[in-house]
């Protein structure tokens, strides 16, 4: 099990990028959470193998419809127990 701290750029915010990640990391059993940053970012933390991040990684490069993608920043974070995927508030 790996852990991938996610920071995504652009206009990320306000487009239901969120939800479009939960419901990837769902489809991926991928456990982890995301949320919102102050300066218009989006903060992804994810447990999975190298194969189910990877795909992450692909597919947070696209968001969903409306969203514009700038960069994603991966590095490497400390494991953490975590069931399912959840959004933070």
């Amino acid at each position: 099990m790996l852990a991938r701290l996610y920071r995504v750029h652009g206009r990320v915010q306000g487009v239901g990028f969120r939800w479009y990640v939960e419901r990837l990391a769902d489809s991926l059993a991928i456990s982890g959470s995301v949320r919102n940053l102050s300066d218009g970012s989006v903060e992804v933390y994810a447990l999975g193998s190298e194969e189910q991040l990877s795909e992450l990684r692909r597919q947070l490069q696209q968001g969903p419809r409306g969203a514009r993608v700038t960069r994603v920043d991966e590095n490497p974070a400390p494991v953490r127990s975590e069931r399912g995927f959840r959004i933070e508030y």
